[in-house]
């Protein structure tokens, strides 16, 4: 009978590495399943999970020989980055019960820059599924990544970890206020349809924005979110003729280049006159280039930007965190009985 396997965690945050550095390890939802399929192919590694969002990159492992996983978990980052990656900074490599803690905790929303968010859990959720559906993960992934979506659950119902902004996209949102005042007034242009877009969306509505254009490179699914938020769809080449029009621009894209320049925005501003244009990029790769924060009247905020707002949120949150790690403490203890008592299988059957 073979020994069960060890858990394995490597990964950064928004905690350990700007977003320079976190762009550079980012795994696109285009070429997850190839990511997927090679880091699954290396020595050591029997099962493996990759998430990567806006603000972590981490590869989850299940291995016999925790040696031999680690070496192929540092060597796959430094492939696909061209950078060697270190720990502990900007990487933390977590093992065992901390690893195990870590995905709990991670998918509660505790280790996000808005602390008690929701959206992490979807996203770890169709992480696991693309995982699941290249056949990167078996019996202790499985298991794993299941047992977290029942933490995350529990967690929320018992908690009042959720109250208040709980999305970046509301972050953002509260930002945009702190410079208008009131956005009754204001026009914004969201570009990207995702799950991201349509909480910031949301939050935009919340706050009475006058009008919301969305665009998106499948012009459907922008008409989809345009519909639900009673805004306008435009097509994505349309969007440089639209920038004059608008005050905010939210960017959330998958793209895997700059779509938002200082060249393209530079014409943009002179017709202003005057106006301030509040750019906001949530996306990673980053989808603004930096320098747009250089022209006259235009004002960029990256993911890492949000921070200081977030901190405010996480200070009214601090005492609902310990009563969260209580209800992840119990179930890191169960998941590690179950690891005891059920030896890996010798085949890759779930």
């Amino acid at each position: 009978m073979r020994a069960p396997l060890h858990i394995l965690c490597l990964g950064l945050s928004h905690q350990s590495a700007p977003v320079e550095v976190r762009e550079r390890f980012a795994v696109p939802e285009a070429d997850l399943r190839k990511g997927l399929a090679d880091l699954s192919s290396r020595p050591g590694i029997a099962e493996a999970v990759i998430v990567s969002t806006c603000n972590r990159v981490e590869y989850y492992a299940a291995a016999e020989d925790i040696e031999m996983a680690r070496c192929a978990l540092l060597q796959f980052a430094e492939e696909r980055s061209g950078l060697a990656p270190t720990v502990p900074d900007p990487f933390y490599a977590l093992e065992g019960t901390r690893a195990i803690e870590h995905l709990f905790r991670v998918v509660s929303g505790l280790e996000s820059m808005v602390i008690g968010e929701t959206e992490i859990l979807g996203q770890v959720k169709k992480a696991y599924a693309a995982a699941a559906a290249a056949g990167t993960t078996s019996r202790h992934m499985n298991k794993l990544f299941q047992r977290s979506f029942n933490v995350a659950k529990e967690v929320r119902s018992h908690t009042s970890i959720t109250r208040g902004p709980v999305s970046v996209g509301s972050v953002a949102v509260e930002l945009a206020e702190k410079i208008f005042g009131r956005l009754d007034a204001c026009h914004a242009m969201i570009l990207g349809a995702g799950e991201t877009s349509e909480l910031t969306a949301r939050a935009l509505l919340s706050r009475g924005v006058k009008s919301i254009f969305v665009a998106n490179r499948t012009y459907d699914r922008a008409a989809a979110l345009a519909e639900q938020m009673g805004g306008e769809a435009i097509h994505f080449e349309e969007c440089e003729g639209r920038y004059h029009e608008i005050d905010i621009l939210i960017s959330s894209t998958a793209a895997k280049h700059l779509i938002v320049t200082q060249a393209k925005l530079a014409p943009v501003m002179h017709k202003r006159e005057g106006r301030p244009l509040f750019v906001i990029d949530l996306a990673v790769p980053r989808d603004v280039e930096p320098a747009v924060n250089d022209l006259e009247g235009a004002y960029l905020y990256d993911i890492d930007s949000l921070q200081t707002i977030a901190r405010q949120g996480m200070e009214a949150r601090r005492d609902e965190i310990a009563h969260c790690q209580e209800h992840i403490d119990a179930h890191v203890g169960a998941f590690e009985e179950w690891m005891q008592a059920a030896p890996y299988p010798p085949h890759l059957t779930a």
